[in-house]
């Protein structure tokens, strides 16, 4: 465990570390496209996060690489190399399409050809488990047809799912902390082997996601782009590849094929198909591809119709649509993996249908903010502080020219606005307006 927590924060701390001087590469490289009608944000914001991402990958590779117990990943199984190689493919085309806007059939194929180089070098599902049939193996072309499918799928929903600050890169972390814990119980609870390089791959994913999330979080300061939303979604579908088409089912438990499948149902919950795990994108992808097809217009096609979208429209603000997304996704996730240690518990049952009807609730009253008691009102932001009505309506209106003019000047800039998240914030800016340029005509 510890050689797993040090690759996560080996990885976290180079992806940190590397975000800001990309995000001034990508201003001077002109990689900030013009504001579409489906954005949220107010001005053109660097992309390309992913690079970052990329090289905290690459580093959390190599530490693992040089560690004692997790040199036997790279050993023993080729999947790391696998994962690399279709990774670096997949980022180059999304470092690209940040610069250029590439077609999205291109994409597509590219997208294609980076999960065939990893079945090409053994990422690939071999088996799948059955309930009422037992252990199918499959055939070298099923394997690779419904790996390159999963892949595909992964990485489209979670790029599907990218257009909130922090949305992406915070769901995508739940999910690969849900994973991690799964994966480290098969490896190390059940002494399996061939669950490493899953495990390793979800440290390495969540340290990925922790690194950039600093810097995307609302008012995000440089979004990861395609290079880094198809990144992470390469590397959760190779996990989930990893751990379920390859780990035998006959080692984790004895009896017959089929009882044997029959007990695995349950463990196999949180990842039979990575779509559990990413249930929420997945969900997305599904109903803008059926939403896209109905109006006559391509399925690639984009719109603001998405689930954040609409959390928007109904009157939730950015930062608490992004958390209730959180809430769904971690609710979900491990709410399938609870499942899948103890299927028998109605505690479980029980308390994920509470936190369901919570999160309904919490859907249903977008405007409704809360306000902290009377004790903590110093540890809360003050959008969460009762208002003093005595003080306000108790203060004398003296000289209400000069003073609004003076008030209007001290108001700080709205968030999103030009010279906080933009462009221009390559340096610090005063969030007050100068009073020698006041009367200037500009």
């Amino acid at each position: 465990m510890r050689e797993y927590l040090l690759t996560l924060c080996i990885t976290a701390a180079v992806t940190y570390l590397l975000t800001g001087p990309v995000r001034k590469f990508a201003i001077v490289a002109g990689a900030m496209p013009e504001i579409r009608a489906r954005d949220v944000h107010r001005e053109p914001t660097p992309r390309l996060g992913g690079i970052a991402m990329f090289f905290g990958l690459c580093a959390g590779l190599l530490v693992a690489d040089h560690l004692t117990n997790l040199n036997g990943v790279f050993s023993q199984s080729n999947e790391p190399r696998a994962l690399l190689s279709g990774a670096a493919l997949i980022w180059l085309i999304g470092v690209l399409d940040d610069k250029f806007e590439i077609d999205a059939l291109i994409k597509l194929g590219g997208q294609m050809i980076a999960a065939g180089v990893m079945v090409m070098q053994g990422l690939t599902i071999l088996w799948l488990p059955i309930p009422s049939v037992g252990t199918v193996a499959l055939t070298q072309w099923q394997g690779t047809l419904l790996t390159v499918a999963l892949v595909v799928i992964t990485i489209n929903a979670v790029n599907f799912v990218d257009g909130l600050d922090g949305l992406a890169s915070g769901m995508v972390c739940i999910a690969a902390a849900a994973f991690f814990m799964y994966a480290y119980r098969i490896w190390y609870s059940y002494g399996i082997e061939a669950a490493a390089p899953a495990t390793l791959f979800a440290a390495i994913l969540m340290g990925m996601c922790l690194g950039f999330l600093p810097h995307n979080m609302h008012p995000a300061r440089i979004f990861m782009g395609d290079s880094g939303s198809m990144l992470i979604g390469l590397v959760l579908a190779a996990g989930a590849i990893s751990i379920t088409g390859q780990v035998d089912p006959d080692s984790l438990f004895g009896g017959s094929q089929r009882q044997t499948v029959h007990q695995m149902v349950p463990v196999y919950i949180p990842l039979l198909l990575p779509l559990t795990i990413i249930a929420i994108p997945a969900a997305d992808l599904v109903l803008a591809i059926v939403r896209r097809t109905w109006r006559g217009q391509s399925p690639f096609a984009a719109d603001r119709g998405h689930l954040h979208h609409r959390l928007l429209e109904i009157g939730h603000s950015h930062s608490r649509a992004v958390l209730i997304m959180y809430f769904w996704s971690a609710l979900i996730a491990f709410g399938a993996l609870a499942y899948s240690v103890n299927s028998a518990s109605m505690w479980i049952v029980l308390g994920v249908v509470i936190l369901s009807a919570i999160g309904l609730l919490l859907l249903l009253l977008p405007r409704f903010t809360p306000r902290a008691p009377m004790w903590a009102q110093a540890f809360v932001p003050p959008r969460y502080r009762r208002r003093r009505k005595a003080v306000a309506e108790s203060a004398p209106a003296v000289e209400p020219a000069a003073p609004a003019v003076e008030e209007e000047e001290r108001t700080p800039v709205a968030v999103g606005v030009s010279g906080v998240n933009g462009a221009t914030a390559i340096g610090a800016r005063s969030r007050f307006l100068d009073r020698r340029k006041a009367g200037s005509s500009r």
